[in-house]
């Protein structure tokens, strides 16, 4: 059970945000804003893009895309551990129906 939030803060691209946050969300919260300030420097430091709403735009692009590229990943896995089972259970099944 978590514990009540506490206010945290993360800096991204120079800048300071508090975060509400549960004590046990802590790191993960701190890897996020350090994934994201990468992210955004990637962007920025790519010389096209200066404004700080089209640099969070184009990162939420970009983690979207890949967010969704990971999921398709996870389905066709998932799809194969599904045929991997069944096609075990199948020869069990007839494995077991010759004795």
């Amino acid at each position: 059970m978590s514990a009540t939030a506490e206010p945290i803060t993360v800096r991204i691209l120079e800048r300071e945000y508090r975060v509400m946050c549960a004590p046990d969300q802590r790191r993960e919260l701190m890897e996020s804003a350090l994934y994201l300030d990468q992210q955004m420097r990637q962007v920025r430091d790519g010389g096209r893009i200066s404004s700080l709403d089209k640099i969070a735009v184009m990162c939420a692009l970009n983690m979207a895309e890949e967010l969704l590229q990971l999921r398709q990943q996870m389905a066709e896995r998932q799809q194969k551990v599904d045929k991997r089972v069944s096609d075990l259970a199948n020869r069990l099944d007839s494995a077991l129906a010759e004795d």
